[in-house]
């Protein structure tokens, strides 16, 4: 068996100058050897509805679906909406947590977030680690990535250039391939 780690990462943010996918980015350069993260755009997920479920899940949320299942390991990067989630991400959590076999079970999975805000969106993932552990996630807890006062530690074209932040992020992602690796064996 490979030691190839496949990594979906999911941005809570649809902005196209989003911090948080800017930090998806980064993450994606920074990742370790063996190991590519793919990035999903959640933006075609439609609103949840129990009506629309019963007749048929959509096609985006179909491939979501199957995209978390056959992904090797999650990392959700999330901006703080409001003390908390966004609702686009939550919705998409939503919709993909539903049965049959909600992909999400026993799924190594990070997260990590930037804000332009002092606690980098410490209260956002705080709730968000409390809807992964329901949907029986295996959270990497440490090291926690919160990029507070984000708006400096990124040049013109969003490229972070933040040091610190960059280590700490090469850190979570070497944890989650860490944890991953230590599933297969």
């Amino acid at each position: 068996m490979s030691d190839d780690i496949r990594v979906l990462g999911i941005c809570g943010s649809l902005r196209k100058g989003s911090l948080n996918g800017a930090v998806l980015r980064a993450a994606q350069e920074l990742a370790p050897a063996g190991m590519t993260i793919d990035s999903y755009d959640i933006s075609a997920i439609p609103l949840y509805n129990g009506d629309v479920e019963t007749a048929g899940l959509p096609a985006p949320v179909v491939d979501f679906r199957t995209r978390i299942a056959t992904a090797d390991a999650l990392l959700v990067v999330s901006p703080e909406y409001n003390f908390s989630i966004p609702g686009v991400l939550k919705n998409a959590i939503d919709w993909a947590s539903r049965p049959p076999q909600p992909p999400f079970n026993g799924k190594p999975t990070a997260i990590m977030g930037a804000s332009p805000g002092m606690l980098g969106t410490g209260r956002a993932q705080y709730h968000l680690r409390q809807v992964l552990n329901g949907l029986n996630c295996l959270l990497v807890n440490r090291p926690e990535v919160f990029i507070g006062s984000a708006t400096g530690k990124f040049d013109a074209n969003l490229a972070l250039t933040d040091g610190p932040a960059r280590e700490v992020i090469a850190a979570l992602l070497k944890a989650l391939q860490d944890c991953t690796l230590r599933l297969r064996r």
